[in-house]
């Protein structure tokens, strides 16, 4: 479990939703530091990122279905969301003017898109931002980044959640990584939080999952890292199988929801070299 061993495969999982708000869509200013850039992760590995250069106002466009599995299985399609609240629906997820763009409903459906591929160890790194779209009445949607196991085995081979927004265009970035444990014990986690970190303006947010430990990203910026932590009730917390990249635009409440969106401007996934030692 520990071992250089590298699995590469499709991946499966679940979860997706509809977009009915018209909005501008405007190029991403570039960053000047990226966690690839800072710390030369190399090129990005083609099938498995997306840089959303495709779709347009006039005529949005379904994610590349040979990158990404949709919400409810397919174009016009819907399945249940977040705990059944609501709905993940594939037409709340769209690139529009080269960005993935997410809406989540006031009633509940909203967006949902899983990479088709997995990995054991490497790196990924999204350029996103998020904002309400309605004033707030306290039950907002919940922007996420996550790598997710392709067992679909949860909590049995952890999750990832890299990044976590309590709700749209937060001051505080956080982040809760899952230990691989059983279902029988309580909720086996790490949170790390880093304010001044306004989330409805572009960043970069990448993590590194290697043998020796996870490490998250803002701005090329390290702001957490975790390792081992492995007792009688859970595995080590970068001891995971497989995982796939998640964008999710997570319902909490049900019905009634304040509507939000959420963007990327692209998501890109790098490989972990064989000699890559402890950082």
């Amino acid at each position: 479990m520990h071992g250089r061993h590298r699995q590469r495969h499709l991946a499966v999982g679940l979860g997706a939703a509809a977009l009915t708000m018209t909005l501008t869509a405007t190029a991403a200013p570039r960053s000047a530091t990226t966690a690839a850039e800072r710390y030369g992760w190399g090129e990005p590995l083609p099938a498995w990122s997306d840089e959303f250069g495709y779709g347009s106002e006039a005529g949005p466009a379904v994610p590349d279905r040979a990158k990404w599995r949709l919400a409810g299985g397919g174009p016009g399609e819907c399945w249940p969301g977040h705990s059944d609240n609501g709905r993940r629906c594939d037409a709340d997820t769209r690139v529009v003017g080269g960005i993935l763009r997410m809406t989540g409903e006031a009633d509940g459906d909203t967006g949902w898109i899983a990479s088709r591929y997995g990995q054991k160890y490497g790196r990924w790194e999204a350029r996103v931002r998020s904002r309400a779209t309605a004033p707030d009445n306290g039950r907002p949607y919940h922007p996420l980044l996550i790598l997710w196991p392709d067992s679909n085995e949860h909590p049995e081979d952890g999750e990832y959640d890299y990044l976590e927004n309590g709700a749209p265009g937060e001051k505080c970035a956080e982040a809760f990584l899952h230990y691989p444990h059983p279902q029988d014990v309580p909720v086996q986690q790490e949170h790390a939080r880093k304010c001044g970190v306004d989330l409805s303006r572009w960043h970069n947010v990448a993590v590194e999952w290697t043998p020796d430990h996870l490490r998250g990203f803002i701005d090329g910026e390290e702001w957490f890292r975790f390792s081992g932590g492995a007792n009688a009730d859970r595995d080590c917390v970068q001891c995971a199988p497989s995982m796939h990249q998640t964008i999710q635009l997570d319902n909490f409440h049900g019905d009634g929801l304040q509507s939000a969106v959420y963007e990327v401007d692209w998501a890109r996934v790098y490989d972990l070299p064989d000699d890559e030692g402890v950082r």
